[in-house]
């Protein structure tokens, strides 16, 4: 099959076009032809060896955990899923080897929901590892109506959709932004603040009892968190380990077929949208993965795998 991969460690001159068997099926799994994938910053990270310690690769590596596409083929027992089946997962895995920047992935029955027919595959191929992360952060912290919540980075990958899951479940949602992308995150339901020095003073104008639940998609700014928490606020970050000091969470996305169903039954409710800012062909990832690598991109980066 047709991917991009890499052999070893590196920056993006390790990555390459290249032509691999077709993955192994194991039981209870299902082969996915993949039509979009996206780019998210573990991809490069783990490129560069940041994630060694933690998770165990096998070269050569096909990056991505992200998929939208048609099911080609089912394991033995695998009776959810058919033949001709549209469809969208995150496809991590245990063994960091096998992902999405390729024709094919193989991945378990269990981590894979149907794709709603008014998305695009860009969009659902945008969805899986920042809606989960999103999702698991919203209800770990069991926002609900009575909460007001602020989403550090609101207008990234996992903010925009955070903002989206906390509104859906009633609460009141501040999110840092530039100030070119407040109108956007006024669309989907949040009050937006400019972020950086003062952040803790315009938050406090806002919400003078302080945000009842803080999610922190960027790192960096636990002190400003800590600041503006109410009392017996909750919190969490999916990138600051120092966050459990304080009482926080540290949130590790799962792969988890039953939650992505939880968000395409949001979005087929239209109550949340995934915006992607730009669509690179495949071969192009390398110019993908600088935007992503540049931090300032608004909502998600899609690469178009195969058109099908």
């Amino acid at each position: 099959m047709r991917a991009m991969s890499y052999d070893a460690y590196g920056d993006l001159d390790v990555l390459h076009a290249s032509e691999l068997p077709e993955p192994r099926l194991a039981p209870g799994a299902v082969l996915v032809e993949v039509r979009s994938a996206s780019v998210n910053p573990v991809d490069w990270k783990l490129m560069a060896g940041g994630l060694d310690a933690l998770l165990d690769v096998v070269f050569p590596v096909v990056p991505g955990w992200d998929a939208a596409g048609v099911v080609v083929r089912t394991g033995p027992d695998a009776p959810e899923l058919q033949v001709g089946d549209e469809v969208l997962t995150y496809a991590r895995k245990d063994v960091v080897s096998g992902g999405t920047y390729g024709e094919l992935v193989a991945v378990p029955a269990t981590s894979v929901a149907r794709k709603p027919a008014l998305m695009s595959w860009d969009e659902a191929g945008s969805l899986p590892l920042a809606g989960l992360t999103a999702l698991r952060m919203v209800e770990l912290l069991d926002v609900g109506s009575d909460d007001v919540v602020l989403v550090h980075g609101a207008s990234g990958g996992v903010g925009h959709l955070a903002v989206q899951v906390a509104a859906s479940r009633g609460a009141r949602v501040l999110g840092t932004a530039s100030e070119r992308n407040h109108d956007f995150l006024r669309d989907l339901g949040a009050e937006p603040l400019v972020y950086g020095e003062g952040l803790v003073e315009r938050v406090r104008a806002l919400a003078p009892e302080g945000a009842t639940a803080v999610l922190d998609a960027v790192g960096g700014v636990l002190e400003q968190t800590l600041a503006v928490l109410a009392e017996e606020g909750r919190h969490a970050s999916t990138t600051d380990p120092g966050v459990e000091e304080h009482g926080g969470l540290l949130v590790w996305v799962r792969p988890d077929g039953a939650a992505l169903e939880r968000l395409t039954a949001l979005v087929e409710r239209g109550q949340l949208r995934v915006e992607v800012q730009r669509v690179f062909p495949l071969a192009e990832v390398a110019d993908a993965v600088r935007l992503s690598q540049g931090g300032h991109v608004r909502g998600k980066v899609a690469l178009r795998v195969s058109e099908g």
